[in-house]
């Protein structure tokens, strides 16, 4: 028959002096913290705790304890804790140590950074570091496609199909409406300021011109970054969390080739795809508001699109859908393969992708319109 501990009590012998007792544990603990409350002693002094009656000893006990230890502290009086077992004392030490961990952490989460040269320097340093990791994670995904075209059998074309149908054929819906809509709206926007000087016609060059090289291979990586990076960023995210990515790399499948490799080749099959589409549909949007606002006959658009609009102006356009294809894939898998922690971990991730994806593509495409302008194109 198990006999039962004492409860933990804590009795003053002297005004600095008191007897520890009994079981301090959670089973053992009862009301004895409300009596540690109401424990004082003169700032300045030192109060002496003799713990050699304390029978069991876990870490409930010792951070009761510890709080004691601390509380006293904090009012300028000195606790000194004496005839603990040699094991207590190893546990109310490691407690003692964690508790202080823990309250730094939260003391220097709470400061803010009140230098904004600090916080500058930390943000360009945290900027640097991941611009580094977003080049290996280039250099890897380069090694790996490397590997697949020496032995074409590596490459899942079962995946690229799917990432075929999921990023190209579900997304022509929104893709189309958008271009149809972004069509009508500069043929609207100019039809005011054209009909004022009599240059009904010219609506056609700036529709054909506008959509075909700038309007629709932007609009679509930005849908498609915001529709299928986020997804790519989360699907990858997650399975980071779950340690799937772990389970693939422990039965020797490698994640490149698994999740990223397929991704790429079908982005960059079905973008340009998606902006012929887009081009298509916004001009067909254009012709629309050009027929019902300048009186241009459907006849009249076409052979005057056919004059202006050359096909040099067209593969500028379609140029520029596998560069953002490439770069809405690499930020997206990146971002993901960078999710640790919980799950609020993958919103984080899967956020920053699609962000710091279309402020690349802009990008992107204010270097190819520079380039352009240089080579007079």
């Amino acid at each position: 028959m198990l006999i039962p501990l004492a409860q933990a009590e804590i009795a003053r012998t002297t005004p600095q002096e008191l007897v520890a007792s009994g079981s301090w544990t959670a089973y053992g603990i009862g009301q004895i913290e409300a009596e540690l409350k109401a424990l004082s002693a003169p700032s300045g002094s030192t109060m002496v705790i003799d713990a050699s009656r304390i029978e069991a000893f876990d870490s409930v006990g010792a951070w009761i304890m510890e709080k004691l230890r601390r509380r006293l502290g904090e009012e300028s009086v000195g606790v000194d804790i004496r005839l603990l077992k040699p094991e207590f004392a190893k546990l109310l030490e490691v407690v003692g140590q964690e508790d202080i961990h823990q309250a730094g952490t939260a003391k220097q989460d709470a400061i803010p950074v009140q230098n904004w040269r600090e916080s500058l320097g930390r943000d360009t340093a945290a900027a640097f570091e991941q611009g580094m990791a977003l080049l290996g994670f280039i250099g890897e995904c380069t090694l790996a496609f490397g590997k697949c075209l020496a032995e074409p059998k590596r490459l899942r074309w079962r995946t690229v199909l799917y990432n075929i149908r999921s990023a190209g054929f579900d997304a022509m819906p929104i893709v189309g409406l958008l271009s149809f809509l972004l069509g009508i709206v500069v043929a609207y926007q100019g039809a005011d300021q054209l009909r004022q000087y009599g240059a009904n016609i010219f609506v056609v060059d700036l529709v054909g011109l506008s959509m075909l090289r700038e309007f629709a291979p932007l609009i679509t990586a930005i849908i498609v970054a915001g529709r299928s990076g986020s997804a790519y960023a989360a699907q990858i995210g997650t399975m980071a969390v779950t340690e799937e990515i772990d389970a693939m790399r422990t039965i020797g499948i490698a994640p490149l080739e698994l999740l990223v490799l397929p991704k790429i080749i079908a982005m960059l099959i079905v973008l340009p795809l998606l902006t012929v589409f887009a081009d298509v549909l916004g001009v067909f949007g254009g012709m629309l508001m050009a027929r019902a606002q300048l009186a241009v006959s459907y006849v009249e658009f076409l052979d005057r699109f056919a004059k202006t609009v050359s096909v040099t102006a067209y593969l500028i356009g379609l140029g520029k859908a596998p560069v953002f294809a490439a770069i809405i894939v690499t930020v997206g898998c990146f971002q993901g393969f960078r999710t640790h922690g919980g799950p609020d971990s993958v919103g984080r991730q899967t956020t920053r992708s699609v962000v710091q994806a279309i402020f690349l593509v802009i990008v992107a495409d204010a270097l190819f319109s520079v380039a352009f302008s240089a080579l007079d194109l």
